[in-house]
């Protein structure tokens, strides 16, 4: 029975697997250039990624690689440190601590962050991917893969980058690139549903040899051929000694730096972070709801990390983008992560030279499938129909991504989330009814709720002071389990108060009744008392 559900899973984890490869490809090579690293660092963390944390993880469809939300930290890192092998001992010390992180169970950190943040992270994400590959389905790839940030590295902004692409316009990348993105449509809409084998042969590897077919036809021609500048870009060593020359190693001398250390704390804190905000992104797109055990994946991540380093890789996180493109091409297990590591790996020693044949047009047509399915336009209007108080953290993500980074978008959400659940604890903090008597006063009956803290001080102090004179005011806590001592003191300063406004006070509680209350303090803290004694 295992070997039948293995031979099962593979049967959708080997098209997966491709999918993810060509997805990953292009973005570690240009993460790396992103962040002022050697290109072959890049793949060094790719195939990491996907082998090793890959296999320690305990997420099913998560993938794991270099981050482009890391990219300016490391290219910043890399001056400040005076050196790529500094820099690497720090990524290895980063590894270290999100050990710790995980032997400590920070993982549920995770768990803290609003259904609304997450789903805006996903179509932040999304809308991003389109934005960044529209200059590169054309042919204009002055900036590199990876490079999410809306200030790019080469001077442009997201949205000036699609400008300048009108005059930059490659008519041979272009038109790969369009035919890549129809047959990908087509594949996704007509073929997948025609038959097992379009279900089995993926349509990003039919868009990938077709581009390679394209390149190989045109190369001569000055009109549609396409340039080295505009195809991947793959270290291809000319030996076996080489190939070991592209691996570095940490400086490990550099342990004792204060600065290599603060470095380290920084990548391990936000490597961590993305990574757990990952973990519960594909945890919600999984069609099979698998629950990713997030203290575990801290600890995979950690031993990545420090391997990583130790070869002279990027720092690796779990990414959104591999992951998604993995849920995407119907991948069922970890099988699929781990063969594209590998596929990685085989690609660079065997074939460079095959692989600097694929025109980037052609990869940015399978981003733009990937983009498209994170940030599909029915998901802004579930949001809007949930209300805003989902609507409005959802829409600050989103915006905050496009326009700023990824941590940075995310956080304007949980701030503006935080902000809408103190607004509501503000507001749910009493129940209202007003009543009118025959006798001419106006009857209020205020029921307190389950938990009363000192944010609600204002909203029952305002109500307190809305009262008419000579009314009469019914105080319900039988349902309250805690009353916050400030509110008690704004009840006994009321107290006073309604004894000049003529107001007669009337408290409810599963003590009894009482009109007019000496003193509240007193009153409660005896109910406290009569709590504590019936529990012992």
């Amino acid at each position: 029975m295992e070997k039948q559900t293995l031979i099962a899973n593979l049967k959708k984890d080997f098209p997966a697997s491709i999918v993810v490869f060509f997805v990953a490809l292009p973005l570690c090579l240009g993460i790396a250039l992103a962040s002022g690293a050697p290109l072959f660092s890049g793949l060094i963390a790719g195939i990491i990624g996907g082998i090793v944390v890959g296999a320690l993880s305990g997420s099913n469809i998560g993938v794991s690689g270099p981050a482009a939300g890391l990219a300016a930290i490391v290219l910043s890192a890399i001056g400040t440190l005076g050196g790529y092998q500094n820099f690497l001992m720090a990524v290895v010390i980063a590894g270290a601590i999100q050990l710790v992180l995980g032997i400590l169970k920070a993982g549920v950190i995770g768990y803290y962050f609003p259904s609304s943040v997450i789903k805006g992270m996903l179509t932040g994400i999304g809308i991003i991917i389109i934005l960044k590959q529209i200059p590169h389905l054309f042919g204009y790839d002055a900036d590199p893969e990876g490079d999410f940030a809306f200030f790019q590295v080469d001077g442009n902004n997201t949205f000036s980058e699609i400008l300048n692409t009108i005059n930059y316009i490659k008519p041979g990348s272009a038109l790969i690139g369009f035919i890549g993105l129809g047959v990908l449509i087509l594949w996704d809409k007509v073929l997948s549903k025609k038959g097992k084998i379009f279900q089995l042969i993926q349509g990003p590897l039919v868009t990938v040899i077709l581009g390679i077919g394209f390149f190989a036809l045109t190369k001569n021609n000055a009109t549609w051929g396409i340039s080295a500048s505009h195809l991947v870009s793959v270290p291809i060593p000319d030996s076996f000694d080489s190939f070991l020359g592209q691996f570095s190693f940490p400086n490990f001398n550099a342990i004792f730096s204060p600065d290599v250390w603060i470095i380290a704390f920084t990548i391990a804190l936000v490597a961590s972070l993305e990574t757990l905000l990952c973990v519960e992104a594909t945890d919600k797109l999984d069609p099979d709801k698998n629950v990713t055990p997030t203290n575990r994946e801290l600890l995979a991540q950690g031993i990545g990390n420090m391997l990583s380093g130790l070869v002279g890789g990027l720092p690796v996180t779990q990414v959104i983008v591999r992951s998604s493109a993995n849920i995407q091409s119907g991948g069922k297990t970890k099988l699929s992560a781990i063969i594209h590591g590998f596929l990685l790996l085989i690609s660079v020693i065997i074939i460079p030279t095959l692989l600097n044949k694929i025109p980037l047009a052609v990869l940015a047509s399978i981003l733009l499938v990937v983009g498209y399915k994170l940030a599909k336009p029915a998901l802004f209007k579930t949001m809007y129909n949930l209300g805003w108080k989902q609507f409005v953290p959802f829409m600050v993500t989103v915006v905050g991504i496009v326009f700023t980074d990824l941590l940075v978008g995310i956080s304007l959400g949980l701030g503006v989330g935080i902000i809408v659940v103190l607004l509501k604890n503000y507001q749910n903090s009493h129940f209202l009814h007003i009543e009118d008597k025959s006798n001419g006063k106006t009857k209020v009956k205020m029921t307190l709720s389950e938990e009363v803290t000192f944010m609600n001080k204002g909203a029952i102090l305002k109500e307190l002071d809305n009262l008419d004179d000579e009314s009469m005011l019914e105080l319900d806590v039988r349902n309250t389990k805690y009353l916050d001592n400030d509110i008690i003191e704004i009840l006994d300063d009321f107290k006073h108060k309604a004894e000049i406004r003529n107001i007669t006070v009337t408290l409810v509680s599963e003590r009894g009744t009482v009109e007019n209350p000496g003193s509240y303090i007193d009153f409660f803290n005896l109910r406290a008392k009569a709590k504590n004694t019936t529990k012992h």
